[in-house]
């Protein structure tokens, strides 16, 4: 399941104002990470990040705890953003010793559009201690052309 979204200012005041008592529904559904009860499969564990704004760029702070960086996948498509990562299956079997087992395995993804469009050329993406570090430079705005009516 892909969850795609468009990011926008918080307004705390428009929050609390707002009188849609449906509003975070999918929010609330997707956190439980609860298999769909009807379809039998899971949901796609979701992606947890920040995202802050400059003058010059976007920066995305992703957690992706126990992902190597060779399985993290980012594509940027104008204003898109997608991030994408593959866990490995663990490899210690289930056994009568297991007393939980909650950490999560297979695929992570998130997508959101931006304000404004990314210099995908000049991105750039790092990785430590399991936080994904994107940093993504807005595209200049191009310029304005008077057209000459002939």
């Amino acid at each position: 399941m892909a969850h795609s979204q468009s990011l926008t200012r918080f307004d705390p005041i428009a929050r609390m104002l707002s009188a849609d008592p449906f509003r975070n529904i999918d929010d609330f559904f997707t956190s439980m990470r609860m298999p769909a009860l009807f379809s039998g499969a899971e949901l796609t564990p979701l992606i947890r990040m920040d995202v802050t704004e400059s003058e010059q760029s976007y920066k995305v702070t992703a957690d992706l705890p126990g992902v190597k960086k060779d399985d993290i996948k980012v594509n940027i498509n104008g204003n898109q953003v997608s991030i994408s990562a593959q866990t490995e299956s663990r490899t210690e079997q289930a056994s009568a010793n297991l007393l939980c087992a909650e950490r999560s395995v297979g695929q992570y993804y998130r997508s959101f559009t931006l304000p404004q469009a990314v210099d995908d050329s000049q991105a750039q993406a790092q990785l430590n201690d399991g936080v994904l570090e994107l940093t993504l430079p807005k595209k200049s705005a191009g310029s304005t052309k008077s057209l000459t009516i002939q």
